[in-house]
This record gives structure tokens, sequence and C-alpha cells, in this order.
């Protein structure tokens, strides 16, 4: 299962499921059940990457570091049995703009370990990642 998640402007997120469905996230989304939307654990996945990329985005400018974007590519694993958990997830964050690449890591790693509530749930049951990279643009 793959997804991302781009930040558009201010607290405005664009998701991407790899079913091909799209949401807009300025708050916790809410999922439909008549497959009219992502499906409910792609939603999951999307509300990690929105909940992370919104703490990256929120510490950088507290940082006072020029991001001028930031995507989250997330992929995760389920278990073969019900319940389908996440087993393992990986999310790896592409933030574009002059940013300090120690100021970065500090940003995903405060994420990670201290403010994306998402994250740390899922990490109770499954073994997640974190990875970056700044790029110009």
């Amino acid at each position: 299962m793959k997804a991302s998640v781009q930040w558009c402007q201010d607290r405005l997120f664009l998701g991407k499921s790899g079913s091909g469905h799209a949401v807009v996230m300025d708050g916790p989304p809410e999922a439909g059940g008549q497959n009219l939307g992502v499906r409910p654990m792609e939603m999951l996945l999307l509300g990690m990457g929105g909940c992370a990329s919104f703490d990256v985005v929120s510490i950088l400018e507290k940082m006072q570091q020029p991001i001028t974007g930031c995507v989250a590519e997330l992929q995760a694993e389920r278990a073969d049995s019900e319940p389908k958990v996440f087993t393992r997830i990986n999310i790896h964050f592409k933030i574009s703009g002059a940013v300090d690449a120690a100021k970065a890591e500090r940003a995903v790693k405060l994420s990670a370990e201290k403010y994306c509530s998402a994250s740390i749930m899922l990490g109770k049951v499954a073994e997640i990642t974190h990875s970056f990279e700044v790029v110009s643009g």
C-alpha cells in the first residue's frame, strides 16, 4: 500500500492514495464506507502522513527555515491474516527549499518521537521508519 501527502499552503494538505483517490486534509479526515472515497486503511495511512507533515512543516517554520514544499511518501505492509493491521510503515519526506539538512532531520525526529500522535499510536503495532531529503525547488 502506498500514499503521499503534499503540502499545498498554510495547513492544507492533499493526500493521494495508492488506489487513485485524493482527499484534502485540513483537520481530522472522515471516511465514507460506500467506496465513494479512499479506503479506511488508506485513510489511516494518509492521516499519519498528514499528521507528520503538519508537524514537520510547523517545526521548520518555527525554526525560520525557508520551506517551500513538503511531500510525505508512505509505504506500508499489512499482516497476511485478520486483523490485517499495518506491520511496517516507512514515511519519507521530500522537503523543498533552502532548508538546513540538520534542522530538517531534527524536525522529522521531533515529529516521530514527540508530536505525531498518529505515528506514535501506529508505532504500538507497526515498525515505523522515517527518512528525508532536502530537494531544491
